[in-house]
């Protein structure tokens, strides 16, 4: 009996992590559209209105640029951004901070 429920314990953490999965990367595919479409929108702005000053390309940089952190966090491409990183931290922290209480018991 306790061999099932530690089963059915293990299985509904494995779906909430894959939830919580798609809805990072539904999260980021959704700023990455509003990105296309709000820095379109503003180069059709300044080219159609003051052609001779370019300016959409500062909020497509500084955009582009939170975009492209937001894809290293979500994708895992860069280690130290990724979600295996961050729980190898927490592990690290929480034991270093168990073998401290340990020293003083």
């Amino acid at each position: 009996m306790e061999l099932i429920m530690e089963t059915n314990n293990q299985e509904y953490e494995r779906y909430q992590a894959a939830k919580k999965r798609v809805k990072e990367i539904k999260g980021f595919y959704g700023n990455l559209v509003s990105y296309i479409l709000v820095i379109s929108f503003l180069t059709f702005i300044n080219l159609k209105y003051t052609p001779e000053h370019l300016w959409f390309y500062w909020p497509m940089l500084g955009w582009g640029i939170g975009l492209l952190f937001h894809a290293f966090g979500v994708f895992n491409i860069v280690p130290f951004f990724g979600k295996d990183w961050e729980e190898k931290k927490i592990k690290e922290l929480m034991e270093e901070e168990n073998k401290q209480k340990d020293k003083f018991q």
